[in-house]
């Protein structure tokens, strides 16, 4: 079959990229440039190329994603947690631990609001056991004072 000017580019193409390579020395690449140009037939390109390899597959191209920062990992609030150990503490002892639960967990609050942490949570469950605990011993301590100005004077 007849060869046209395209397939004789395409051929002094291979010829360019084996030249290239290093494949070809200047006077071999020079002589085949010039028989592909002469030539006829797809078999007289064939014939001038057919000891040059097939092109290498290309490496596969990933597309490329642009590189984000992950803010920084904030952690739960340490005053939260200790509000929240204090509440749970102050349900234990009979409130002995109510009041450093709830100076925590207000401490917690506006931390919190300020960086973004993690425990608001924690916070308002150690305020509420805070307030609990403070209320109950405020009420039985209530209760004791009032039995002991009831009772009657020796």
């Amino acid at each position: 079959m007849l060869a046209g000017d395209a397939d004789r580019e395409r051929a002094v193409d291979v010829l360019k990229e084996a030249y290239t390579q290093g494949r070809l020395r200047p006077e071999e690449y020079d002589e085949r440039v010039g028989r592909a140009y002469q030539a006829r037939t797809y078999d007289d390109l064939d014939r001038i190329t057919a000891d040059i390899p097939g092109p290498m597959a290309p490496y596969p191209v990933y597309p490329q994603v642009p590189f984000a920062f992950a803010p920084p990992v904030q952690g739960t609030n340490g005053m939260a947690t200790a509000s929240l150990v204090c509440g749970i503490l102050g349900t234990v002892t009979m409130g002995a631990a109510s009041i450093p639960a709830i100076i925590c967990g207000h401490l917690a609050k506006g931390q919190i609001r300020r960086t973004g942490q993690a425990g608001d949570g924690q916070a308002t469950a150690g305020l509420v056991l805070g307030y609990l605990c403070l209320f109950g011993l405020l009420a039985f301590i209530g209760t004791i004072v009032a039995v002991v100005a009831s009772a009657p004077g020796p």
